[in-house]
């Protein structure tokens, strides 16, 4: 199912108010972790993060939380969650590729089926699931890790974040491989009746905008996790 809804940008927010953004976190995980939720649910996370991060880094803008990072004791725990955000950063990246190519798979599928290739067609099928478990085979070896209560807010707003966005890419990596398994029951058939035909192409065409839309979520939180992990070392540097 693609997921067409833009989510609202959340409000600029004081360093007063960094709850607001804890309990932004809070509500995307019980989202995600509804049963009913689909890769539409994760694309509106993805973004509704992106935002999340561009307000937390305005916070760690603010000159009382740059002095308050800078400290000894928080200093080390920015060090540790820098390290710890490189993970995340490679997992997008690799997220981002493994999408470009179930993209390509999509399409291929799509020739099949307008050519009457069942062969063919389980083959790209098999391919694709294939693809998409390899884009959850990395989640495998990641643990999760706590945030630290003895740290001051920014730093676990920090930590959360990152935990959500796993969390986030996790799932939608994982719903994959069943979206396509859902979508297959009508596309391997002896008979290409026209009919069906126009229905498994709709299937294949709703399955390719999802993975646009992963596609548009991962891509803008990938640049601020770059941007987060800018402003914390020029924040360490200063």
């Amino acid at each position: 199912m693609a997921c067409h809804q833009r989510s609202a940008s959340l409000p600029c927010i004081p360093h007063s108010t960094e709850s607001k953004v804890e309990v932004e976190l809070q509500g995307l995980q019980t989202r995600i972790s509804s049963p009913s939720a689909t890769i539409g649910t994760m694309c509106d996370g993805l973004r509704r993060l992106g935002d999340i991060y561009s307000c937390i880094e305005e916070i760690m803008s603010l000159p009382s939380n740059q002095v308050s990072l800078s400290l000894p004791l928080q200093r080390k725990m920015v060090e540790e969650e820098l390290d710890r955000s490189i993970v995340l950063v490679d997992l997008c990246n690799a997220m981002q590729e493994n999408l470009a190519e179930l993209k390509m798979s999509i399409q291929e599928l799509q020739l099949g089926v307008k050519r009457g290739d069942a062969a063919a067609i389980q083959l790209k099928i098999e391919s694709f699931i294939r693809l998409a478990k390899k884009a959850h085979k990395p989640f495998k070896k990641i643990t999760s890790s706590k945030a630290m209560s003895e740290g001051c807010m920014t730093v676990r707003l920090l930590v959360e974040a990152r935990e959500m966005a796993l969390s986030l890419i996790e799932s939608a990596s994982r719903l994959l491989p069943k979206q396509i398994v859902v979508t297959r029951w009508s596309l391997v058939s002896k008979r290409f009746q026209k009919r069906r035909v126009v229905c498994e192409e709709t299937q294949l065409r709703a399955l390719e905008h999802s993975l646009a839309d992963l596609e548009n979520g991962v891509e803008p939180l990938f640049r601020r996790l770059i941007q987060s992990r800018v402003s914390l070392l020029n924040i360490l540097s200063s």
